[in-house]
């Protein structure tokens, strides 16, 4: 049940009715939402809910557990079965093949006779977003940066919540709870405000990302024949297709959230003006950052290390391991070791912020992000191929001359996309479009509205296509 399909929009609709008809009854609300949120979960997985209702039932007991023990042995154990479940689970249904095939392919090179067939395992959506979510409850419970929830019900309401379920954003529990907890409230701003990012989101989705996929697809499907215009027109159109895509649904998971009155952290802010890698990292895919950051980085030791060694080990460990997180195969790790790589040649260079060396220098900072955009682009290369020969065909492609490529409406529309996107994105960031364009007239705004809903009846005709970020 994606969010730009018919079927989404007349669940969300009857739950969206429900959950304000019962807002006298808190209870009774909180569990209408819960079990809506179930369903939502159980149509795109099946039985595989089981999952997600174990990770909730164990973190709910280590919370309780952690905190109701001074006793720090005790404690640490209850952390651990936390951690042990909830990673123990991930990595059987979305790595057990890719760990499996890796040593029998490494026996092999070895000369040891071995075969291998992979698992059938389905892999279950959400799984990577809902997990960690899960898992920073207990880690803050037994770091105390949080009481442990001692209602049943609302944990497994903030684990389940279906707007972020599927894809993000990753919700921490000191930051979600505390609104369970408080009378909920629909104010004219808060319905304006997510009535907005709902048609955003659809709008990047449904008419920017759908419509770059189609080159994307041609390019990294062909690599193998396709000339170099069309290589780099594919890599450029992946950058802004990802990014449509996923902050599309984000922006729908925000809306959608905000309508019920519940506020989710926003989860992109315009990545590909950042002027370097670091800043970019700050501006991509947020709540995964951040997630990064906290239970990862900071606890290895993060910047704080006796040497400077130390501190690009823990770069280069958290973006393997980031990398790893989006998916199950070696060019998944090579894209975060990329990252990595650069990350830690800022660190050691100095770059990492440049953000008031260009603050009064328009031109120069375009100039910047426009650098870093080609290289965060030409990252994207291991990351949208199917496996190494692909990567290595696209890779060999973009070095070539000529192009068979007609210049047809589409190709000039994804074009636009493209070059309008990092120009809007470049500028917003330095004037405040937004702002001005709240102060529009309204029949204007609701001239644009209009348009909008019509370009997407129009381009939904080609049907409605699945998030990107399902798969991870």
């Amino acid at each position: 049940m994606p969010f730009n399909s018919s079927e989404f929009l007349v669940f969300y609709v009857i739950v969206f009715a429900a959950g304000w008809l019962v807002t006298g009854f808190p209870r009774l609300r909180i569990w209408l939402l819960l079990l809506a949120s179930y369903y939502f979960y159980a149509s795109n997985n099946g039985w595989i809910i089981v999952l997600l209702m174990i990770s909730t039932q164990i973190d709910f007991m280590a919370g309780l557990g952690i905190e109701r023990t001074s006793d720090q042995s005790v404690r640490r154990r209850w952390l651990i079965a936390s951690l042990v479940t909830n990673l123990g689970l991930l990595g059987f249904f979305k790595y057990a093949n890719f760990f499996a095939s890796t040593a029998f392919d490494a026996a092999g090179a070895l000369g040891v006779p071995v075969t291998w067939e992979a698992l059938d395992i389905v892999l279950p959506v959400g799984i990577s977003f809902y997990t960690f979510q899960s898992m920073s409850y207990t880690i803050d419970v037994y770091h105390g940066r949080m009481k442990a929830e001692h209602s049943w019900y609302r944990f497994a309401f903030y684990v389940a919540y279906f707007p972020q379920l599927v894809a993000g954003p990753i919700v921490r529990a000191r930051h979600f709870i505390h609104q369970i907890h408080a009378p909920p409230k629909l104010t004219p701003q808060a319905l304006e405000g997510g009535l907005q990012l709902i048609f955003k989101g659809l709008i990047k989705k449904l008419i920017l990302a759908d419509t770059l996929a189609i080159y994307v697809d041609h390019a990294f499907g062909n690599a193998g024949t396709i000339g170099g215009i069309e290589a780099w027109i594919g890599l450029y159109a992946f950058a802004f297709q990802i990014y449509f895509d996923f902050s599309g649904y984000s922006d729908v998971a925000i809306g959608c959230a905000r309508l019920m009155g519940f506020r989710l952290p926003p989860n992109f802010r315009r990545p590909y003006a950042a002027l370097s890698i670091t800043e970019f990292w700050r501006r991509w895919h947020l709540s995964l950052s951040y997630w990064l950051r906290d239970y990862l980085y900071k606890p290895l030791g993060g910047s704080r290390m006796p040497t400077k060694f130390g501190v690009y080990r823990n770069l280069m460990i958290t973006m393997l391991l980031g990398g790893l997180w989006h998916g199950a195969a070696w060019t998944f790790i090579l894209w975060g070791g990329l990252h990595g790589v650069m990350l830690c040649v800022e660190r050691a260079m100095g770059w990492g912020r440049l953000v008031r060396d260009y603050r009064n220098r328009p031109l120069a900072r375009a100039g910047r992000a426009f650098l870093m955009f080609n290289i965060i682009a030409f990252t994207w290369l291991p990351f949208r191929a199917d496996g190494w020969d692909n990567m290595v065909d696209l890779f060999f492609a973009l070095g070539r001359t000529g192009s068979d490529q007609p210049l047809t409406g589409g190709l000039v529309l994804s074009l636009l996309i493209i070059i309008g996107g990092w120009v809007y994105m470049v500028i917003s960031d330095m004037i405040p479009l937004r702002r001005y364009a709240l102060r529009l007239p309204v029949p204007v705004n609701a001239a644009a509205y209009a348009v909008g809903i019509l370009a997407m009846v129009v381009f939904t005709s080609r049907g409605a296509t699945t998030f990107i970020y399902f798969a991870f």
